[in-house]
């Protein structure tokens, strides 16, 4: 018997990028600036038009000052973490 993980909360994800930009108060030309992604592409990224790399994740957690699996983390809202889930 084959056991799925539940689908990753890909809102979630868009709901903390767009809090942790907000938090600092910059705007997505200011976050394009700081990390040398395209402002479109960090647009996108926040309004759900694309996923985005595992490489521009890391990119933004790094200019957050946040440890990756932070950010990542909100990809399990609303289901428990792996290593977390009933037996």
């Amino acid at each position: 018997m084959t056991i799925f993980p539940p689908d990753p909360n890909l809102a979630a994800l868009r709901v903390e990028l767009a809090r942790l930009r907000a938090e600092r108060g910059w705007t997505f030309d200011e976050l394009a600036r700081r990390t040398g992604l395209a402002r479109r592409t960090l647009i996108d990224l926040e309004h759900g038009h694309t996923a985005g790399s595992l490489t521009t994740w890391h990119t933004l957690a790094h200019t957050f000052g946040i440890p990756v699996e932070q950010l990542l983390g909100a990809l399990c809202e609303g289901h428990p973490a792996p290593g977390n889930a009933p037996s």
